[in-house]
């Protein structure tokens, strides 16, 4: 049980949450340079709240601790901080600031406290990445068994994974921006009236696209047999190749259609060819401020007109 004083008494989720079967799915993938992937992951219920419904906090007085369970142990834990638990999960790693301005509307005070709380849990864990010689960048990611946790918290969607630990340094602070990517689309779906219902990342996509692949042998290399695995995976064939994006958000339309969006944050080590593949895929390119006018010099150069949206 948590040791920090609340004002309310924890709600047992043991005797509140309806019984219902919930299905799992947790899967190691390799590491490989195909699939970055690796780690467990888990499946849970729910969609995922979309900004508008994140943006609406409840005071801390108001939100009250429910109890979880997780084998003999227990954790109280607010709304708020299950919220930070599905963000992270969601996106493996998020970055202070971002998570700060998205997670908790800009109250910094207060996502450092849920912060404490979920450390002293061992729920959570922090890293600081080292950006340059003069600049570092504070990010979060779950430990194991806050994945176990909140997966009992039937907060996400039944199909949606959750990733912990930071597999790779290196793509961190790259990785850590996806969150960012997500709330700068989101935004503009659900300015059409549509709604975020899951979040896809590369690592889960190379997993399944290249499993079907593997499953054709020679007919691997085959252009029809290639165009039929990569549509069936919402993709595309370019140059005898099947990109695939940073980051899928799937979402409902205003007309309760299905959809998906594929984003791609492009950075100055794209090479030419690499970032007019990811542009001809259909993938919507955003990128950071610095360097969107080297990146949008290159696709004019390949007379290519896909606009760059700024991160």
């Amino acid at each position: 049980m948590s040791r920090d004083v609340y004002s309310h008494d924890p709600q047992d989720t043991r005797d509140t949450a309806p019984r219902r079967p919930v299905r799992h799915h947790e899967a190691e993938a390799p590491e490989t340079p195909e699939n970055r992937g690796g780690g467990q992951a888990a499946q849970t219920r729910r969609e995922i709240p979309g900004p508008r419904e994140k943006d609406i906090l409840k005071t801390e007085r108001q939100d009250s601790p429910r109890a979880y369970y997780v084998r003999d142990r227990s954790y109280a834990l607010r709304e708020s901080e299950v919220r930070t638990l599905g963000d992270v999960g969601t996106f493996r790693v998020v970055a202070a600031p971002d998570l700060a301005k998205h997670g908790y509307a800009g109250d910094n005070a207060r996502m450092e406290r849920d912060i404490r709380r979920l450390k002293h849990e061992s729920l959570l864990t922090e890293k600081t990445l080292e950006i340059s010689q003069k600049k570092t960048l504070r990010v979060f990611t779950l430990i194991k068994v806050g994945q176990k946790l909140l997966r009992k918290t039937n907060r996400l969607p039944e199909d949606q994974t959750i990733y912990h630990g930071l597999l790779k340094p290196r793509e961190a602070k790259h990785d850590a921006d996806l969150y960012r990517l997500y709330h700068k689309e989101a935004h503009r779906i659900e300015r059409d009236g549509g709604r975020p219902k899951r979040v896809i990342l590369d690592y889960e996509l190379k997993r399944d696209l290249n499993r079907d692949l593997a499953k054709l042998g020679p007919d691997k290399d085959n252009p029809d047999v290639k165009e039929t695995v990569a549509k069936k995976h919402g993709l595309r064939v370019v140059d005898g190749k099947i990109p695939v994006p940073d980051l899928r958000i799937e979402y409902e339309t205003a007309d309760l259609e299905l959809r998906h969006k594929d984003l791609e944050l492009a950075t100055h080590h794209y090479r030419p060819r690499g970032l007019a593949e990811k542009a001809k895929a259909g993938f919507s390119l955003y990128s950071r401020p610095e360097d969107a006018s080297r990146l949008r010099r290159v696709l004019d150069d390949r007379d290519l007109t896909t606009g760059i949206l700024s991160l």
